[in-house]
């Protein structure tokens, strides 16, 4: 089985930061792509920030230049830096990864639990 653990959200201010960690642990052989996706209230879930194996980003129109993806393979863990907040950064965010529990097995995608930002004075 494979758990993924984020951590990191909070209240913050207009203007502050916050870093988001995922960690994934279990029966793991490799991990392709990571992401993060955000959900606010009465809102679709969207894609914020995704990273490749080999360290390629892209982002959301909405938070280049304030958010940086990066991962950690070692420690299986996917970061996200939120700098710059704003109001409409308010949200329930999710990691996702592509893992492989062993050779030869396809990769699945799994989510994490979610962790509340709020971003308010």
């Amino acid at each position: 089985q494979v758990q993924l653990v984020e951590s990191g959200g909070g209240l913050v201010q207009p203007g502050g930061s916050l870093r988001l960690s995922c960690v994934a642990s279990g029966s793991i052989f490799s991990i392709n792509a990571m992401g993060w996706y955000r959900q606010a209230p009465g809102k679709q879930r969207e894609v914020v920030a995704a990273i490749t194996s080999g360290g390629s980003t892209n982002y959301a129109d909405s938070v280049k230049g304030r958010f940086t993806i990066s991962r950690d393979n070692a420690k299986n863990t996917v970061y996200l830096q939120m700098n710059s907040l704003k109001a409409e950064d308010t949200a329930v965010y999710y990691c996702n990864q592509r893992i492989r529990i062993r050779w030869g097995e396809p990769f699945y995608t799994y989510w994490g639990q979610g962790t509340q930002v709020t971003v308010s004075s």
